[in-house]
């Protein structure tokens, strides 16, 4: 099942399965173990007792006559439940019950196979949560590319604060990506295996499984580490002052992109030199903590931080709104900082980090696994909303260049000035204007100011400074703005004009 392949590796704890690799050679361990119990038996074992043996799954222990063996079901079978227990009968001759139509001992192995049958039931649980976090991710990847293209197209955005988010938005796009990939790549992986009959080797497409792990892993990390790097920045505000914005982001890239880099590596090369199995989506032991505690140590300090950034916001809500404004309101505007706060630290990652995932099954499990979907998918559009498109200065930008650009195509469309000269004779609409017109033009081409009598000194200062006005010429423009100054309703169109020039 390939969907719960996915959700299990986009957990933090993904790495708690085994591979089938690791699974036989578990199954040989075991083997080898008890067939070294059983001979240290074989000189207790009574005659009339059932001798210990290895059926191939459990190693069963000496039996009574006309009694029944319970065996807890063995912890090296990843698949079973590990709280039940398997079942055999000593029959009153000292023999293993026997089915007499397969001529097999009789085993019940019901308790231990609960997941199994459990996982079938629960496919449609799978599929729901692989489309859950499938839609959120691809919210959140388009919200993320317009954000990022916003903080990089206008110039007046940049800065320290705003490059800072950037980067974190460029890792948040990295690892739904990331996560496409790796979906297509472990599916494509798991229809080949199930092609391919025979040894548990290496295959070719094996190579590019790996290498789409390895990347997810890294872009994962990378993701924490630039929240992390988003509250060193922010307590610094707060608590500190940086010796230069310069050397203060080179600081924090390192933090975001080269650490992660470094314990990934660590991991890659224990991957290859100790357990070079298979794709390596699925478990290697404790290799797993080389990139899970880096990982858990920057949400636990960045937890740390938040707590500490909201009681520094509390106290000081307190000190300066003491008497000024109702309880109600203080708690209110701290919850609300709080709520803002929440997505960009990753608050929400604290809530079931300490819970295993053991058991996959239950209505606890359910919870988890809906709610660490859902949020770890919208995490992306969440922070892109907060702290861009709702950012006044991005606002300000945006509109006003929607103001110009509508503006330039409105006067595209609807100004007609003489196609010889430009300044004999202009149109607006059904209106036409010579004189003033050409007043206008003459004196955008000549050294002396605008004779627009009706704008006044500060109009025509205006007018001076716009000579590197984007979209229409200025004549065009001049004579525009001379019209709209004389209508009736004139304030809006000329306060709008005005507003771009001297933008």
């Amino acid at each position: 099942m390939v969907s719960l392949s996915v959700l299990l590796l986009l957990q933090i704890d993904s790495d708690d399965v085994i591979t089938r690799d690791e699974q036989i050679f578990l199954l040989i361990d075991a083997r080898a173990r008890c067939e070294r119990s059983i001979r240290a038996q074989l000189d207790v074992v009574r005659e009339d007792h059932c001798v210990p043996e290895w059926d191939g799954i459990i190693c069963w222990p000496m039996g009574k006559p006309d009694q029944m063996v319970s065996v807890l079901c063995p912890e090296y079978i990843y698949d079973f439940n590990h709280k039940g227990y398997a079942y055999r009968h000593c029959d009153t001759s000292g023999n293993w019950e026997q089915v007499s139509t397969i001529n097999r001992t009789w085993a019940n192995y019901t308790e231990c196979t609960t997941y199994l049958h459990t996982n079938h039931s629960n496919q449609e649980v799978f599929e729901r949560l692989y489309l859950m976090y499938t839609i959120g991710y691809s919210i959140s990847l388009a919200a993320l590319l317009v954000a990022v293209f916003i903080l990089c197209y206008f110039k007046r955005l940049h800065c320290t604060r705003n490059y800072i988010h950037i980067h974190l938005f460029t890792s948040f796009i990295c690892r739904a990506i990331s996560i496409f990939v790796k979906d297509a790549v472990l599916y494509s992986v798991t229809e080949e295996g199930k092609l391919e009959d025979g040894s548990v080797g290496q295959r070719p497409y094996m190579v590019g499984c790996k290498v789409a792990v390895t990347l997810f892993l890294y872009l994962l990390a990378t993701n924490h580490y630039w929240i992390l790097v988003e509250g060193l920045y922010l307590h610094s505000l707060i608590f500190m002052a940086f010796l230069s914005d310069k050397n203060c982001l080179w600081a924090l890239t390192i933090i975001g992109w080269g650490i992660p880099a470094v314990f990934v590596s660590i991991w890659v090369s224990a991957r290859v030199s100790l357990a070079d199995t298979q794709c390596w989506d699925i478990s290697a032991g404790n290799l797993k903590w080389i990139y899970q505690v880096p990982i858990l140590a920057a949400i636990v300090v960045n937890f740390f931080l938040f707590l500490n950034i909201i009681r520094v916001l509390a106290s000081k809500l307190w000190e300066t709104n003491t008497g000024k404004l109702d309880p109600r309101q203080q708690y209110r505007k701290l919850l609300k900082s709080t709520l803002v706060l929440m997505p960009l630290f990753g608050v929400h990652y604290m809530l079931f980090m300490a819970l295993p995932y053991t058991d996959i099954t239950g209505l606890l499990w359910q919870i988890q696994m809906h709610y660490e979907m859902l949020f770890n998918s919208s995490q992306g559009f969440f922070v892109a909303f907060i702290y861009c498109f709702c950012n006044g200065e991005v606002q300000a930008e945006v509109k006003k260049a929607w103001l110009r650009r509508s503006l330039a195509l409105d006067l595209k469309q609807k100004a007609r000035v003489n196609s010889s000269a430009g300044c004999g004779s202009g149109y607006y609409g059904g209106m036409m204007s010579h004189t003033t017109t050409q007043s206008v033009c003459l004196s955008v081409s000549g050294t002396k100011g605008l004779p627009l009598g009706t704008m006044g000194a500060k109009g025509q200062s205006r007018l001076h400074h716009s000579g590197n006005l984007p979209g229409p010429n200025l004549e065009t423009l001049c004579a525009i703005l001379t019209w709209a100054n004389k209508q009736p309703s004139n304030n809006v169109l000329a306060t709008t004009l005005n507003t771009i020039i001297t933008a």
